[in-house]
């Protein structure tokens, strides 16, 4: 397992995309998926940035693993900052025109629907957001 601390800030999005970026070239990511694993990223990252220690910044850890068949990669996202369960929301009617629909929750529910599994626990004053997704199909 590979981890990175850095600050949560919106600006430290394209240090997490890279160092993620660098274990999906090594496990041979195709173009499409990798797409996805970075959008769910700059989704969850931003989150972080913007929410958990609002209006302080504290640090984030992200860590990168290999399924032991490397065929999928988990990427954890832990902070210490207000304990929050993005996967309580209800998912946002999508059917409905964005004039009608409630802000927020979006980003959340791309996550959710293009990742093959979204995990979240509250442990030790953390937390621990996991997203796990196939790479090589």
């Amino acid at each position: 397992m590979k981890e990175i601390t850095l600050e949560a800030k919106i600006e430290n999005v394209d240090k997490v995309i890279e160092f993620v970026n660098e274990e999906l070239d090594a496990l041979g990511c195709q173009s499409k998926t990798k797409i996805e694993i970075n959008v769910a990223i700059d989704e969850i990252f931003a989150n972080i940035a913007n929410y958990a220690y609002n209006p302080n910044i504290g640090k984030a850890t992200v860590q990168v693993d290999a399924s032991d068949d490397k065929k999928s990669i988990i990427i954890t996202f832990i902070d210490e900052g207000v304990p929050f369960d993005p996967l309580i929301k209800k998912d946002p009617n999508v059917s409905l025109s964005v004039e009608e629909r409630d802000i927020g929750g979006l980003g959340i529910f791309i996550v959710k629907k293009t990742m093959d599994k979204v995990e979240y626990e509250y442990k030790e004053n953390q937390n621990i957001l996991k997203i796990t997704k196939r790479i090589n199909i």
